[in-house]
């Protein structure tokens, strides 16, 4: 079953070569802000989308000629930072940096959206980027097979946190949970900061994370990784084995991001920030920093994005729907 559905739903992974520059995709002038742009992170300061929304916002400031500003706003598995870019003038100025969660998955997981995906328009592919599954140093597990067995074993059952409702890694961990017969209680949290905060003091035994927050606190020895999502090991991580390695077919999950805004704004104003934002992920120091994080700079067209975000809308309520996935 989970070979069908995932050749059914495989994503398009269109990562760009450094070889090749990013802004070789870009068209037409840069846009020129007029005011202040914002960023919008739905997530608790820490994670994964307020630093990449902070790592773009550096870059892009010099490009537009404007400060640009990351506002977070977390909750309600990414519906907050969806509302608040929605609420604001359709002018180019303030974009959400969007993810799996809040923009593919949750039009299957939530039963309930004060948006649809009709409300936004897709720019740019920021980056990908491995999810792994890391445990606190101290449980007696250091592989997927001792997490199965500790949780089949322990009497209180174990527990995972959560760090977003609906991100990659809640459901990369509901779909291990699942095909490894680990039960487990889901402890959902407001962002990844505080969920590896609990998770390093021991309150949660497991999570499966993505690549850009855990890996300094597996570097600094306080979370052990045992896994990675994809289907080629981390360069970071090169000793840490895959999921399909250990037997689990067709698991292949990345982390993705890129940046949307209203519906409303302009197609001409779309691709000025489309051009704009190819010049900032072109940047060598942009491009290094996301490296060094366990990622790669994606980039692409505004259209090669709203592509790839079908695909994965449709990918993932296949999972979901399979899986009976809950929120």
């Amino acid at each position: 079953m989970w070979t069908r559905i995932f050749q059914l739903g495989a994503p398009v992974i269109a990562a760009v070569s450094l070889a090749l520059p990013l802004s070789a995709h870009s068209q037409g002038e840069v846009f020129k802000a007029t005011k202040a742009m914002h960023i919008v992170a739905p997530s608790s300061p820490g994670g994964i989308l307020d630093q990449t929304s902070r790592l773009v916002a550096k870059a892009l400031t010099d490009i537009v000629g404007q400060p640009v500003i990351v506002d977070n706003h977390p909750g309600a598995g990414g519906t907050i930072g969806i509302q608040t870019m929605l609420r604001a003038e359709p002018d180019g100025h303030t974009l959400v940096m969007g993810s799996l969660g809040p923009n593919a998955a949750n039009y299957t997981l939530q039963e309930k959206l004060p948006y649809t995906a009709a409300d936004m328009t897709a720019v740019i592919r920021v980056l990908s980027m491995p999810d792994v599954v890391v445990v606190n140093p101290k449980l007696p597990v250091k592989s997927i097979a001792e997490l199965k067995a500790y949780a089949q074993n322990n009497p209180n059952g174990v527990s995972m946190a959560v760090s977003t409702s609906g991100s990659s890694g809640h459901l990369a961990g509901a779909m291990l949970n699942q095909r490894a017969g680990i039960k487990a209680v889901e402890v959902v949290y407001r962002g990844a900061s505080p969920a590896l905060t609990d998770l390093v003091g021991g309150q949660v035994d497991y999570m499966v994370d993505n690549l850009i927050t855990a890996l300094p606190l597996v570097r600094a020895g306080k979370l052990r990784a045992i896994a990675v999502t994809t289907r080629e090991r981390s360069v970071e991580l090169p000793d840490t084995p895959t999921l399909m390695e250990l037997g689990y077919k067709d698991f292949d999950v990345s982390v993705w991001l890129g940046l949307f805004v209203s519906s409303k704004t302009p197609a001409a104003t779309v691709q000025a920030l489309n051009t704009a934002l190819n010049k900032a992920l072109s940047d060598p120091q942009v491009q290094k920093t996301i490296a060094q994080q366990g990622g790669t700079a994606t980039g692409g067209s505004s259209k090669e994005f709203a592509d790839f975000v079908r695909n994965e809308t449709t990918r993932w309520a296949e999972v979901i729907r399979a899986g009976n996935i809950k929120p």
